[in-house]
């Protein structure tokens, strides 16, 4: 079924472009052009975001959250989620998905990993693409506040899960 929604809501749009009498090929060039705008103006963030990131991964901080996950008895495999959650929502969902697969959804870490991603958000991204679409550049209140209520929800999905299960 989900193989037939794109082709279906595409035929739908045209179908209905047709009755309206509209010309559709100059409405799909003339927003075409106008997403080609918008992209030119989220490419400094994106990349700034992966720049960051990169000195991020590059500088050691990795090793030292590491010796942190496995002093507070926290399985290794976490650690990769709780550090791509708020950046990627497809990275940290295919993260999840493979701790499912591995450890099943019943076990400690399969529990722990489906609260952690339901407990937090793609900050990083959500600010780059949604800030950068309407200009908004003083970001440091947003970005400190939702890395805070990320720490948060991860900190309070382990209780939780330490708790219930």
């Amino acid at each position: 079924m989900s193989d037939f929604v794109l082709p279906i809501l595409v035929l739908i749009i045209i179908i209905s472009g047709l009755i309206k009498k509209i010309n559709i090929y100059d409405v799909f060039i003339k927003g075409a052009k106008e997403s080609f705008s918008m992209i030119i103006n989220l490419f400094p963030g994106l990349l700034a975001m992966i720049f960051g990131i990169n000195i991020f991964i590059n500088c050691g901080v990795l090793d030292l959250f590491a010796r942190f996950f496995s002093f507070i008895h926290l399985p290794p495999q976490l650690f990769s989620l709780f550090l791509v959650r708020p950046i990627s929502g497809g990275a940290s969902l295919a993260i999840t998905s493979n701790i499912l697969s591995t450890f099943g959804p019943d076990s400690y870490i399969g529990r722990l990993a489906s609260v952690m991603q339901g407990s937090s958000d793609t900050t990083l991204y959500v600010i780059t693409l949604y800030f950068g679409t309407v200009g908004i550049t003083k970001i440091r209140y947003a970005l400190a506040s939702g890395l805070i209520a990320d720490a948060i929800g991860i900190i309070v999905s382990i209780l939780v899960v330490k708790l219930m299960f």
